[in-house]
């Protein structure tokens, strides 16, 4: 009997060990785990949770909106849209069950998601009414960037693989980002798995890489527009180079090659001293300044201009811009005179080309390039507002103000590369790029900011995949878009 009751003593006894160690585990479960199984992808209460949650809006400069949340009437109660389409989709990015989350739908993803705000309390009956009748709702964030100018961009891009973008030199705000191709976020937000595969699979299919914009997630050969940081580092570094006349040749013979360089336009003989040789856009010259003014400072002052390092947009997967490091030209000088041409391994992105354009404009300060403007709360209310910071000091206003002149050359000599920009009344100051890709096409660039002596824009364009042909240039193709970018921001903000 005693046997009998000692077995069962040790069977109660394993029995509450038992409920210890499933409590035990309970609470770990609960108290320490519990965020870890939240953020689980495969925890899908935690997703359908999120989605029966209102976001807040996108909204444009102007007051377009670009991203809402609207209600579904399935289970996850709201779906994300996107009116404009594929004109921001590559800012907004997309908000999806499958893919998550890219573009500002990332980077501000916690703001989107729940209000920040007080309630304010109302001042009049209007604001009481509000209040009573206006559910609390996350905050909405208010971008730079013009739905205006976006379009127009788009327009003068017309079809063609390209970028524009469009920053204002004084503040770092975005005023336009456009890229061809892009795409369309709507269908990446549906409620339908089955949609959202195959949109992003006919996404990944296209050969023009929509989801990496060209406007700030690809680089391409920058051509002549990096001679605005070849020029600056002359006039930093070895500004005698300025004044020295070169020779009017139509080919350099490549030191420690066997190559001759001949990129002058429409192979022509040009020579002369730098503005001369800015003005034509002179390759055999500026070649020349290069390996005057030498490897390491042609680095260092790649990098002064935002080059091989990141840019601090608020937007996630922004590429750098690469200049070889200087060790690279140590025993081969003709790589050095193809780099300060744009040329070699040299590779721009867009957005760092349009922040270089405003670096001159802005008396060599970089401003940090921004698209948030500012946030509100569900009843109208600010509550937060983008504080414009320096990022980068270039150069010296003294560099920049004699760059501005050159650039200004481009576009008002007779002779000038960027003829095709110049807009009656004001001042612009620009320069082209004809970039080799060493294949059968050519990409087109212009950098130019205006006005010139009160710049308010700075714009950078690129047209990618042009033909070879001297009716291809960067002043014939690129420019004429800059001019109705700038002519268009300049004659809104005078209306």
């Amino acid at each position: 009997m005693s046997s009998i009751n000692g077995r069962v003593r040790w069977a109660g006894l394993g029995a509450c060990l038992l409920v210890l160690v499933v409590f035990a585990q309970l609470n770990y479960i609960q108290v320490f785990h519990a965020k870890a199984l939240t953020d689980n992808p495969l925890n899908t209460s935690h997703v359908i949770q999120q989605y029966s949650l209102p976001r807040g809006a996108i909204i444009s400069a102007d007051g377009v909106t670009l991203a809402e949340s609207v209600a579904s009437h399935d289970q996850y109660k709201y779906q994300r849209v996107y009116p404009t389409g594929a004109l921001f989709g590559q800012i907004t990015g997309y908000y999806s069950l499958t893919y998550g989350t890219d573009g500002l739908e990332r980077e501000y993803n916690s703001l989107l998601s729940k209000s920040t705000s007080n309630v304010r309390l109302p001042g009049s009956l209007h604001q009481l009414e509000k209040l009573l009748t206006t559910e609390p709702g996350p905050d909405n964030l208010h971008i730079t960037v013009l739905a205006s100018l976006q379009k127009l961009a788009e327009q003068q891009l017309a079809g063609r693989y390209g970028a524009v973008v469009a920053i204002a030199p004084k503040t770092g705000a975005v005023l336009a980002m456009y890229s061809n191709p892009s795409y369309n976020p709507t269908p990446l937000a549906s409620p339908n798995p089955s949609v959202e595969q195959s949109a992003w699979k006919t996404l990944l299919a296209n050969p023009g890489t929509p989801l990496a914009a060209a406007a700030y997630r690809q680089r391409f050969f920058p051509g002549s527009t990096f001679k605005v940081v070849t020029a600056s580092a002359v006039y930093d570094h070895n500004p005698s180079l300025a004044k020295k006349d070169f020779p009017v040749i139509s080919a350099f013979p490549l030191p420690d090659t066997s190559n001759q360089l001949m990129h002058n336009f429409a192979n022509s003989a040009c020579g002369g001293q730098m503005l001369e040789l800015f003005t034509v856009s002179c390759d055999t010259g500026f070649a020349q300044l290069g390996l005057g003014v030498g490897g390491k400072a042609l680095a260092d002052e790649a990098k002064a201009f935002g080059w091989d390092q990141p840019v601090p947009l608020d937007l996630p997967g922004v590429a750098q811009s690469y200049f070889p490091p200087a060790s690279s030209f140590n025993r081969n000088a003709g790589a050095l005179a193809k780099s300060a041409i744009g040329q070699e391994s040299v590779q721009a992105v867009p957005l760092t080309m349009a922040l270089d354009a405003a670096a001159i404009a802005d008396k060599g300060v970089i401003m940090t390039p921004h698209l948030m403007a500012d946030v509100t709360g569900s009843q109208g209310q600010v509550v937060k507002t983008y504080k414009p910071k320096p990022w980068l000091r270039a150069t010296s206003p003294a560099t920049a103000a004699k760059v501005t002149t050159l650039m200004l050359s481009v576009v008002n000599s007779p002779n000038g590369t960027g003829v095709a920009a110049r807009i009656p009344g004001i001042e612009v100051a620009g320069k082209t790029g004809t970039a080799q890709t060493g294949g059968s096409s050519i990409e087109t660039w212009f950098v130019a900011f205006a006005p010139a002596q009160n710049p308010k824009i700075a714009v950078c364009v690129l047209v990618e995949n042009q033909p070879l042909g001297v009716q291809y240039q960067g002043g014939t193709i690129a420019a004429p878009i800059a001019k109705a970018i700038i002519q268009s921001y300049l004659q809104g903000r005078a209306s």
